[in-house]
């Protein structure tokens, strides 16, 4: 299946609850969700950002 928005933001809670358990403090991604799923990178961005917001978490965010 195709994710949403939604999908999304609910995956990206799941990660942030699993980094915050385990120690994690560095993420390195590409941009996910806006190659064949077609999301728009500007709303991903912008959930990411949100979900992310309140932990020292450092995301590094890259383009092949």
């Amino acid at each position: 299946h195709k994710p949403t928005y939604e999908s999304m933001r609910q995956s990206l809670e799941a990660m942030k609850a699993h980094c915050l358990n385990n120690g994690v403090t560095d993420i390195s991604m590409p941009r996910i969700g806006c190659g064949l799923d077609r999301l728009d990178w500007n709303k991903v961005s912008a959930i990411l950002g949100e979900v992310f917001e309140d932990t020292d978490i450092k995301i590094t965010v890259y383009t092949l």
